[in-house]
Order: structure tokens, then sequence, then C-alpha cells
């Protein structure tokens, strides 16, 4: 059983739908800035161009494996969010410990929105979102015994 997190890129052939092979090689692992940092930075794997009320989808090539009773929220970095008010599309990303088995590879997406009214550039390499990982508990009556395969929503299909 696992007993810490990791994060690992997704495979070339995972990925080769959203990026090409130099992309995919210069894809860097999320990161904690500080030693005292609560969020490890994901880093745009391409520039990211968000218009005025516009929206993108980066799709980061990276997974993350994590104990069963931990998950991973995803954000997005607190400045942009206060200079460009850069809001996910579902508000926290709730990344579980089983996605990372999923036929895509776990790949985590991150949709968002640029909702001031000027551009947003994010360069190739800069941080633009970080995630957090947290242990969650269970009720105890929790009968869950459901498996996952897929991404967003795959488990109320």
């Amino acid at each position: 059983m696992r007993t810490k997190a990791k994060f690992e890129k997704v495979s070339y052939q995972q990925y080769s739908a959203y990026g090409d092979k130099q992309t995919y090689d210069n894809i860097a692992l999320p990161r904690r800035a500080t030693a005292k940092s609560a969020g490890y930075d994901f880093y745009a794997p391409y520039e990211l161009a968000i218009g005025p009320h516009c929206t993108v989808t980066a799709a980061t090539g990276i997974r993350a494996l994590m104990p069963d009773d931990w998950c991973l929220m995803i954000y997005p970095r607190s400045g942009l969010g206060f200079k460009y008010r850069l809001k996910l599309n579902n508000t926290v990303g709730i990344i579980d410990a089983d996605y990372s088995s999923s036929d895509n590879e776990g790949h985590i997406f991150v949709r968002m929105t640029n909702e001031s009214d000027k551009p947003l550039i994010i360069p190739q390499g800069a941080a633009f979102a970080q995630g957090v990982f947290t242990r969650y508990f269970l009720t105890e009556d929790d009968d869950a015994t459901a498996q996952r395969n897929g991404g967003l929503g795959s488990t109320s299909r």
C-alpha cells in the first residue's frame, strides 16, 4: 500500500493527442516553491493564451499516485486568481486516488476561465495551478464498491 504521493508523467502515447514529443519531454513535474508551501505548482506544458472571458483546457501530462484515503485538490495559483479572476470551471478539481489507474492513465486536465477584461498569457513552464494533497475519511456505513474507469463524471455514468 502506498504511504506517500508521487507525481509522474503520463505516457507519450496518452499525451500525444495534446502535444508533440518536444512539449512532452519538457513537461515538469509539480513541485512546492518553498519548504512550507502546501501546494505543488503545476507548470504550463505549453503557452496558455486565455482571452478575456474565455476558457481553455490545459492537458498537464501529469498523473498523481497517492494512498487510497487521499485526494489531490487542484486550485488556480492565487496570484492569477487575484489579477485575472482566473477560476477553475469546476471550482476545485478533485483527483481521486483511483483515477491514476483509469484508461487515460490518470491524466490531469485543468479547465479554467479568465473572468477579467484583459488577456492572460501563461508562458510555457510557468506555474498556473497548484495541487494540495489531503486525507479524507469515510462514514461508518460507507458501502461503495464501484471501480473507476475514466475521468470527469465517470463515477456517475
